[in-house]
């Protein structure tokens, strides 16, 4: 009897996750199959002339020990400091070594490398901490006015709470009062979505940010120095936290995931790249094949005894051979995404510098100021080192959101890095005359909206979850602003119900509804 096959659509993290998965624990075949020619999807590292670019950002670090554990062993932490590093997660220290690879000899490129998490808010041409607390630096650059505004909204906030919450707007000034919202959240939320908070579910809030609000950034102060002064009473080293401090593949994200596919192919599975699904054939509740075609034109199909989509729903349902119900296709029709543009400059210096004159030590800072487009900076030297090719140069990367439909997305590369240069010329982070070179990247489809019909998605869940053998798994394939960890388990619970023979896919939906730690993750 021929071995059982599960087709995957998409080499990005869930994809990839599930393929590994079945060919470590099952005889079951993973086919995936990669629209693009790059592996890792949102995930991957783009290389321009030997410096790389992690699209969006990615710290390595989550609240379940198993993901922890999966990446460890693939990429183990580097020798030279695993021996002393303790991480803080779920409530729980542990220290963490460098075990020898599940999968293989050790690499000294296949590492993780322990990073220093520094983030924080451009507003005002001032720097603010990420996430807002209310330090008396933060409180100095806000200026007395807006401190008493702040304090006097979040208490009238808490004393008049917007029930229920219909709206991100309503979501984020419950807990933080309306002028801490307009100052620091406002801006910025409406250039990541192009849409105006109140038009956004509040949903979105309880995935993203649930466990945050005013309260708790005071508190997590407090605990901080508190835990500070204590360490520097005993005299014992400070403990390494998530919140501080996490993982980076020495290469950037896509170095783990193409390590991922190379095993999937040494251990028998196949990751075929630049095959594009535009038919999915069913019958009697099941899928059995999908078709795709590569740029030469050429077409095949594969079947299969499961499938696994990460592909956009809306292209998913439109592959479908057989009729689907109009109010299915009213709501996939109507789902949005937000387009996502990273700029690269490679610049010998930038002006904005630290306050004793070093090179800032943020890995990305959030841009609030309203007169540019720029969205986020990131800063890939501080990702990791090897990220640039020459450490003496500063490489850095511009976050614009927007739709595919907009000027900006059309404009030209050169026209595009000359705009870009001359926003962060603008609000005073650069010279435009330090800027040696640059790369433009285009990302479609790269957030799932949650407005559109977003509110009706159950009638898609419930639509597509009828066909037995389909599993709907990373961020597109659920339609769900889902991390990268997230991501992998929705496939790797899906793998466990088909393992088990469990046919109810609730569990896989419930992942990433009840987060508390997305605030402290992007």
């Amino acid at each position: 009897m021929a071995n059982r096959k599960a087709v995957i659509v998409g080499a990005g993290p869930a994809g990839l996750t599930a393929a590994l998965e079945f060919l470590r624990r099952s005889d079951i075949e993973p086919i995936v199959l990669e629209g693009s020619d790059e592996i890792g999807g949102l995930s991957r590292t783009v290389q321009f002339k030997e410096n790389r670019m992690d699209i969006g950002g990615h710290r390595f670090f989550s609240k379940n020990d198993w993901v922890m554990n999966w990446w460890t062993q693939l990429l183990p932490i580097e020798p030279s400091v695993a021996s002393d590093t303790t991480i803080r997660y779920q409530n729980k220290e542990r220290s963490v070594c460098a075990p020898t690879p599940v999968d293989g000899p050790a690499n000294e490129d296949l590492v993780m490398l322990v990073r220093r998490r520094q983030s924080r808010i451009y507003f005002l041409r001032k720097f603010f901490d990420y996430p807002v607390t209310l330090t008396v630096g933060t409180l100095r650059g806000l200026g007395l006015t807006r401190t008493v505004k702040v304090g006097a909204s979040y208490l009238l906030a808490k004393f008049n709470q917007r029930k229920p919450e219909r709206s991100l707007e309503d979501f984020l000034i419950n807990r933080f009062g309306r002028q801490l919202y307009l100052t620091f959240f406002k801006s910025y939320t409406e250039k990541v979505w192009g849409v105006s908070c109140d038009k956004i579910s509040a949903e979105w809030g309880s995935q993203r940010i649930k466990g945050l609000s005013l309260t708790t950034a005071i508190t997590h102060i407090l605990k901080r120095a508190l835990k500070r002064r204590a360490n520097n009473i005993s005299q014992k080293g400070t403990e390494t936290s998530l919140i501080e401090q996490f993982l980076y593949p020495k290469y950037g994200p896509g170095q783990l995931w193409e390590h991922v596919a190379s095993l999937v192919k040494k251990k028998g599975g196949s990751v075929l790249l630049g095959w594009r699904v535009d038919k999915v054939l069913t019958e009697d509740n099941r899928v059995i094949a999908i078709e795709a075609t590569n740029k030469e034109g050429e077409r095949r199909r594969f079947e299969g005894d499961y499938f696994f989509s990460t592909m956009p729903i809306r292209d998913l349902i439109h592959s479908l051979d057989v009729p689907v119900p109009s109010d299915v296709r009213e709501v996939s029709d109507g789902l949005m995404y937000r387009d996502f543009v990273t700029v690269g400059l490679l610049v010998e210096k930038l002006q904005l510098t630290e306050a004793d004159g070093s090179p800032l030590k943020d890995t990305w800072i959030y841009i609030q100021e309203p007169d540019v487009l720029l969205g986020r900076l990131q800063i890939f030297n501080n990702w990791s080192p090897y990220m640039v090719a020459d450490p003496a140069k500063t490489w850095v990367g511009l976050e614009y959101f927007c739709y595919d439909t907009d000027e900006l997305w059309k404009l030209p590369d050169d026209k595009l890095l000359k705009f870009a240069i001359g926003e962060l010329e603008k609000i005073g982070i650069l010279r435009s005359e330090n800027v040696i070179d640059g790369h433009v990247v285009r990302v479609p489809k790269t957030y799932p909206a949650y407005f559109g019909t977003y509110d009706r998605f159950d009638v898609i869940r419930n639509y597509m979850d009828g066909y037995k053998n389909l599993f709907l798994v990373g961020r597109n394939g659920m339609h769900k602003y889902n991390n990268q960890d997230h991501s992998m388990l929705t496939a790797r619970t899906a793998v466990d119900n088909i393992l088990a023979g469990v046919v109810d896919k609730a569990n896989v939906w419930d992942i990433n509804t009840e987060q508390e730690y997305h605030e402290e993750q992007k």
